[in-house]
């Protein structure tokens, strides 16, 4: 390669990087979906979400081709020791430079009127939608024999389907 053109190419490179380090702000690591049972109505899914950009931006919605309705939800004590699913209007910060954990007993993407049972090893395909990263398409793995991490609730009991659900 010729010393022109060997810098014509790392001049591209150049013109090329910040576009490419925009597009890679948000990355998600180790996302999984889980359902209670085979016949179970609703699932969630679980990650980190990173955001390595300059700005705080916003998981604002979800959706899935896999049910009918998709949520961002959380967890709530209802101050009787009882947790209450509920949607999170507004969806979740995520600030600049940080990690934030969509897990279970906490923060997640749920699944209602799910359209096909999910089974061990199935991918979901979810895509999320950012204030100002925009949409993050993904296939998520089914597992449903990791265990829950730290002691949070395991999400073994069917909620049923939420299709219907009163926030």
């Amino acid at each position: 390669m010729s010393l022109k053109s060997l810098l014509l190419a790392a001049s591209l490179g150049l013109v090329a990087l910040p576009a490419a380090a925009m597009d890679k702000a948000i990355m998600v690591m180790d996302p999984y979906a889980r359902v209670s049972s085979p016949v179970a109505k609703s699932g969630a899914a679980f990650m980190q979400i990173m955001n390595h950009g300059a700005e705080d931006d916003r998981l604002v919605s979800a959706t899935s081709p896999a049910a009918a309705r998709v949520e961002l939800h959380t967890h709530i004590d209802d101050g009787n020791g009882v947790m209450l699913m509920r949607e999170v209007q507004g969806g979740f910060a995520i600030a600049a430079g940080e990690t934030y954990m969509l897990k279970r007993g906490g923060d997640h993407v749920m699944f209602m009127g799910l359209k096909d049972s999910w089974s061990q090893g199935d991918m979901v395909s979810v895509t999320l939608v950012f204030e100002k990263a925009g949409e993050v398409t993904l296939e998520i793995p089914v597992d449903l024999e990791r265990e829950a991490a730290h002691g949070g609730h395991d999400h073994k009991h069917d909620h049923g389907d939420h299709s219907g659900h009163k926030h």
